[in-house]
């Protein structure tokens, strides 16, 4: 025979109405005689209870390993990085932190800091492109200024030019926007 619930509630150090609630919940499982065995019942206690619900200090619990490497990135990237095992305290921790840079960043959004990657992706196509256009148009517009001053031909010199400023823009078609700040 084990104990009454209220004198489980007692050795627990709980209010018997917590320890009901536990029951009703499924949390902790009566004897068949309706008494609870004391033993059986703590391990439930702690491996059910969230820590963050209780009044004493938090017991971690284990994170499911699919979570474990998101909240070691974002522990990592907070400037406080997972040292020994992972825990519930730990994903909370991650999940506070996310959730502020997530406020962060909208609020920059808010405040017209922020823009959206394919408008900037756009804008930077457009911007080249009419950077690439007023090359291909320099060489017409000053070969024949250029020409007086050197005496030359006003064809072959404009050709010349045309040539070298193709070779340019083909050899910085490569190079790449970078939108990652890295």
């Amino acid at each position: 025979m084990g104990l009454s619930i209220r004198a489980y509630a007692a050795q627990r150090g709980v209010s018997h109405t917590a320890v009901r609630k536990a029951v009703s919940s499924g949390r902790l499982t009566l004897e068949p005689d309706g008494s609870i065995d004391a033993a059986k019942a703590d391990r439930s206690w702690v491996q059910n209870t969230d820590p963050s619900k209780t009044h004493e200090a938090p017991k971690l619990k284990a994170v499911p390993s699919a979570a474990i490497g998101a909240v070691r990135d974002t522990l990592s990237e907070s400037g406080s990085p997972l040292v020994g095992g992972m825990s519930y305290l730990h994903a909370k921790t991650a999940e506070k932190v996310l959730t502020v840079q997530l406020l962060r960043e909208k609020l920059r959004r808010e405040k017209s800091e922020v823009v959206e990657r394919d408008y900037a992706i756009e804008q930077g196509f457009a911007f080249a492109r009419r950077i690439r256009d007023a090359w291909t148009s320099w060489p017409a517009r000053v070969a024949a200024l250029m020409a007086a001053d050197l005496e030359v031909d006003v064809h072959k010199l404009e050709a010349l030019l045309n040539t070298h400023v193709r070779e340019q823009l083909k050899a910085s078609a490569g190079d790449e926007l970078n939108l990652h700040g890295t």
